[in-house]
């Protein structure tokens, strides 16, 4: 276990009054795609306050949810104990799980490649934990397509990481996933925001990664 530690008490509590909002505005829905169809054994990394955890159907066996924030750890300790599925949450960073290799049937990545220090790493792990033919779930936003909106958004990310507890918004999380040796099997493109506050993080992908 790596001795670093996570701490964005502020920004955790501002991000879940935002998670909130997003929720009612039907990002729950987004998490529930995102899951449907996962069977097996799963790690979830940076798991938040638990978002995900409703949505796990009951093909899942065991969910290991990984959150290296104290605040959000607890409060997803909490919600684990209303899953419909079991769920251990433990203390970890995404470039090193405290978990063996080739050891999950699938990993889920959900707003969190964003916000990694080092997101190659953070593929890579994820690739040497999830057995081979096994699945990367992801939903995440990136950058955008659109050349203009990608400017700002590359102009963005000069000061959004500082108050958004490391957050990117100009991540090519897809290509990046490839580069690390994913066969992307489905992905879809789409726009989500909830307020003029947060339009840097609209472009969104959601959908599978294989491990050959």
């Amino acid at each position: 276990m790596s001795d670093r530690r996570v701490r964005h008490p502020v920004f955790a509590r501002f991000y879940m009054r935002f998670a909130a909002a997003a929720e009612a505005k039907g990002e729950g829905e987004f998490r529930r795609e995102l899951l449907e169809g996962l069977a097996g054994r799963v790690i979830e990394v940076g798991a938040g306050h638990g978002l995900n955890f409703k949505h796990y159907p009951p093909t899942v066996t065991e969910v290991v949810a990984v959150e290296p924030e104290a605040l959000l750890r607890a409060k997803a300790e909490h919600a684990a104990g209303d899953a419909a599925v079991p769920i251990t949450v433990v203390d970890g960073l995404a470039d090193a799980l405290p978990v063996e290799d080739a050891s999950f049937d699938a990993a889920v990545a959900s707003l969190v490649l964003c916000s990694v220090p080092d997101q190659r790493a953070a593929l890579a792990e994820l690739y040497r934990v999830i057995r081979p033919g096994g699945e990367l779930r992801f939903y995440e936003h990136v950058l955008s397509t659109e050349p203009r909106f990608a400017r700002f958004k590359r102009r963005v990310d000069r000061l959004w990481p500082i108050f958004a507890g490391g957050c990117h918004v100009s991540r090519e999380t897809g290509r990046a996933s490839t580069a690390a040796g994913f066969e992307n099997e489905r992905r879809r493109d789409f726009s989500f925001h909830t307020s003029p506050l947060d339009i840097a993080t609209s472009p969104q992908i959601l959908g599978c990664a294989r491990r050959p």
